[in-house]
């Protein structure tokens, strides 16, 4: 099988960071994870390209590079809103146009914004430059706290950590989410977090251990064919409720119902990639009662049905 060639596109001063989130989600290469993907990095000038912490990094390839990628990274842009020259533009246009996915992490938003990639669609950025990117490009509807948006050709990412949210979904998106939970755990990572969380938490550390979550995550996890519901969720915490909620919303940014429907859905993909058990089988496992069920699910959050996602991603056929 031919390997995703993926391409970064490195400006001074470059973010070592954001660019690490693309290098090692797409190209480290593991002893137990399939190889699917090149990764390479260019600029506009081949040769030293400064970086954020004061070191220099030598770049090889120049844009014609970008030519040859199936998906081209925009790891930030320093500083955020600086313009790029219109070599690097028409370079990025010409990749979108024959068909290359474009992703930006952080502020690589603006450089996106700029070659017009981001007119008439949903984007977002670090929730610290999104305004200066709402005003700067009234056409892009900038939403400014969730993790990331893929609108299939195009993809935007909060700051940081959200960019290896990004990829990692990318890498769900093109090789499901067995693989992805694959490199996400020789990155010692949780393998899913959904683009709509907020980008940041009201006090994502707890104030005491007991406050964590992570204890009742992990059992949650394990009882997926359960009848789990955020009542029965509260009682085993040993909260109310609306405590219970408010604490998914401060610690994940999400409410405990979306936070366990997500969970199910994973669960339920992992499922269809690597066995035959049937779909009724499957909803039952999952937490999800019924193939009626687990169909309505699928379509509503993945766009596609149990049936078409085992067809495309089964490690079984």
């Amino acid at each position: 099988m031919r390997l995703h060639r993926v391409v970064a596109l490195l400006n001074a001063p470059q973010s070592p960071f954001e660019l690490a989130c693309a290098s090692e989600v797409f190209g480290t290469v593991r002893p137990d994870v399939p190889v699917h993907y090149s990764f390479r990095i260019c600029a506009e000038r081949p040769g030293p390209v400064r970086t954020t912490v004061g070191y220099d990094m030598l770049v090889d390839a120049g844009l014609a590079a970008l030519r040859e990628a199936d998906t081209v990274v925009i790891p930030g842009w320093q500083p955020a809103g600086a313009p790029a020259t219109p070599a690097v533009i028409e370079a990025l246009r010409a990749a979108h146009r024959r068909g290359a996915r474009i992703a930006a992490i952080c502020t690589g938003a603006f450089v996106l914004a700029q070659a017009g990639l981001l007119d008439g669609r949903r984007a977002t950025t670090h929730w610290r430059h999104a305004g200066r990117l709402a005003a700067a490009f009234p056409e892009v509807r900038v939403d400014p706290d969730v993790l990331f948006v893929d609108d299939g050709d195009v993809a935007t990412s909060a700051g940081t950590g959200a960019g290896i949210d990004l990829c990692l979904h990318l890498v769900r998106s093109d090789h499901g989410a067995a693989y992805a939970a694959q490199i996400a755990r020789n990155m010692v990572l949780p393998p899913h977090r959904e683009g709509s969380q907020l980008q940041y938490a009201e006090r994502p550390v707890p104030a005491r251990a007991e406050e964590s979550l992570a204890p009742l995550l992990e059992w949650a996890t394990s009882q997926l064919d359960a009848r789990l519901t955020v009542a029965r969720l509260a009682e085993r915490a040993g909260l109310s409720s609306r405590t219970l909620a408010r604490r998914f919303t401060e610690q994940l940014g999400t409410s405990p119902g979306q936070w366990l429907l997500g969970r199910r859905l994973d669960a339920a993909r992992v499922l269809l990639e690597r066995t035959d058990l049937p779909v009724e089988t499957i909803a039952t496992r999952v937490g999800l009662a019924s193939a009626v069920n687990l169909r309505r699910r699928f379509r509503a959050h993945l766009g596609t049905t149990p049936g078409t996602y085992r067809r495309t991603f089964s490690e079984t056929r």
